[in-house]
């Protein structure tokens, strides 16, 4: 997919500076991706600021980082637990927090934007934000399903503005999309590819089109398993025992939705229709809209298409 960097972002104008080295990193929202963002980049020796709304939150972030670091070290320094302990310290050393993201982004080559999924509350954030960093930084933003070009719009650095959706758990995972739009510069789409490798990540290159690449397949593949056992044509467990042991998949279609949680598979759904209500591929399911309605969210509630109680 190297083409699309060629052919979608020459001619646009460049980024203030070309070829940015990203060494300090900001990463808003101190949720379970944010966290991961943060565990990484610091692990791998970016200085990284975490920035949310208030002390406790980001307290329990960095308590979770520590403890995903632990994780870590047990398998990594099984056979020298000193320099395991000493890693972690060099990690959270590169790690600090801020409930003040205007003077942070001061200070930042990246600011990766991990926030609720609300397009509304994405554009405030970057508007505000664009108005106080250099003209080199980058913005990206990690959101699985909204357009990253309706993202950008709140900016005047088109150009410098990308996409990189994380997967979750982010230490774990090891693929990165990295999204570009029709105005981000050449430079700044090699800059993100460059911060995703230096992560240590797998990256691959997507248009803004609605779910990427992952998201695009995996959302409708989730939605038609839903429709298959709608129309009485297989029952949820023999649709996911055919997928594990057909097509090889580590969970099938039900329990990954549980995983994901029905409200995140809803929601992504929902601005897809809107976006596209004539495509049947992102048409409704009303047993997952009843599912939702009646607080059966998944692993997370306890209940989704399974029961975890």
């Amino acid at each position: 997919m190297a083409f699309f960097t060629h052919q979608v972002c020459r001619g646009f104008s460049s980024s203030a500076v070309r070829n940015v080295v990203i060494k300090h990193v900001t990463v808003i929202g101190g949720g379970q991706m944010g966290a991961g963002i943060a565990q990484v980049a610091a692990s791998t020796g970016h200085s990284v600021t975490l920035v949310d709304t208030n002390d406790d939150i980001l307290k329990k972030t960095v308590k979770g980082i520590e403890g995903s670091l632990k994780r870590v070290v047990k398998k990594k320094y099984a056979d020298k637990p000193e320099a395991g302990e000493e890693f972690i310290q060099k990690v959270l050393k590169n790690v600090s927090t801020s409930t003040d993201a205007v003077s942070v982004v001061q200070g930042s080559d990246l600011v990766i934007e991990a926030i609720v999924e609300n397009l509304k509350i994405k554009q405030d954030l970057f508007s505000q934000l664009d108005k106080a960093a250099p003209a080199h930084t980058i913005f990206a933003s990690n959101t699985s399903s909204l357009p990253i070009s309706d993202i950008a719009s709140s900016t005047n650095r088109l150009d410098r503005f990308g996409g990189l959706h994380f997967f979750n758990p982010v230490p774990m995972m090891k693929l990165v999309e990295v999204i570009g739009t029709s105005a981000t510069s050449q430079e700044t789409f090699d800059s993100l590819l460059n911060f995703s490798k230096t992560l240590g990540k797998t990256p691959v290159s997507c248009k803004d089109t609605p779910g990427f690449i992952v998201n695009r397949l995996l959302v409708p593949y989730l939605l038609e398993s839903i429709r298959l056992h709608e129309r009485g044509h297989g029952s949820k467990e023999d649709i996911d025992i055919a997928m594990k042991l057909g097509a090889g998949y580590p969970m099938g279609p039900f329990e990954l939705a549980d995983y994901v949680g029905l409200d995140t598979t809803k929601f992504i759904i929902d601005g897809w229709s809107q976006m596209e209500p004539n495509n049947p591929l992102f048409a409704q399911s009303p047993m997952l809209n009843k599912l939702v309605e009646e607080g059966k969210l998944g692993k997370k509630s306890g209940e989704g298409f399974y029961k975890y109680k």
